[in-house]
């Protein structure tokens, strides 16, 4: 295992009744920078992310936080872990009746007993660090889509977590608002010093923003490595897949200045 993987899997297995979703995964994610996993619908993709914030216990195998086996861990000091991990949802999943500031405050007042004054000035700190300050008393139906996801990541980072997941967080968009939104991840990275774990089915932004990608395919891990690495794969599972995505890849990692 990487001596500088933030989060480990080892060896997970997990069955629901008769059918085996993970099979086996080992994933190793790197402190500090942006890895994505990929694959088919059915893959495990979304299994193995609950395996990873702790909403599931495998079968068999470890997943590790820090070196800390979440399996091993009780209820409260599960709970503690999981404050280490923010989660934008696909739409944002923003509550319409609650004002932007209410919806950034809301895990801060869940779990935290900090002062409304000090709540209202850190959901002001995020605000004004993802270039959206003065729009508290707004709500999300105000709002366009891509100011929603930058609203729905500032709630994702208001208690400092070490670890962002991204669950497909371009679906849905259109060219121009996909690659705000991936600049939107790439400056969050810098900005915030997270690591992030991107779950996406969109080859260009993979390939845009990643600095290592994981293909997951039938419950196992079947490639990891740099886009170089990826586009390079001799698996075949890993060549028709990205030969029947649509997404310019290619011109995607050009962009980033990768030979």
């Amino acid at each position: 295992m990487a001596t500088d993987a933030i989060v480990q899997v080892v060896g997970v297995r997990k069955s629901f009744g008769d059918k085996e979703i993970l099979k086996g995964v080992d994933l190793d994610v790197p402190r500090g920078r942006i890895t994505t996993i990929i694959g088919g619908s059915g893959s495990g993709k979304s299994v193995l992310v609950k395996h990873i914030i702790g909403l599931l216990k495998p079968d068999e195998g470890e997943v590790r936080f820090e070196g800390r086996d979440l399996c091993r861990l009780g209820v409260r000091a599960l709970s503690v872990v999981r404050r280490n991990f923010g989660m934008l949802f696909q739409h944002s999943a923003l509550f319409d009746s609650m004002t932007v500031e209410e919806n950034i405050a809301f895990p801060l007042v869940e779990h935290t007993r900090l002062s409304g004054r000090k709540i209202r000035d850190i959901v002001r700190e995020k605000l004004e660090l993802l270039g959206m300050a003065g729009i508290e008393r707004q709500y999300p139906s105000e709002l366009s889509g891509g100011m929603r996801k930058r609203v729905g990541l500032a709630r994702a980072i208001v208690l400092n977590p070490k670890v962002i997941i991204y669950d497909e967080p371009t679906t849905g968009l259109d060219p121009i608002m996909t690659q705000n939104v991936d600049q939107m991840i790439k400056e969050a990275e810098q900005k915030f010093k997270v690591t992030s774990i991107v779950i996406s089915h969109d080859m260009a932004s993979t390939f845009r923003i990643s600095d290592h990608i994981a293909v997951i395919h039938q419950g196992t891990i079947v490639e990891r490595g740099s886009g170089n690495e990826i586009l390079r794969s001799d698996n075949d599972y890993v060549r028709r897949f990205l030969a029947a995505a649509s997404s310019p890849h290619r011109e995607a990692m050009a962009s980033r200045g990768d030979s």
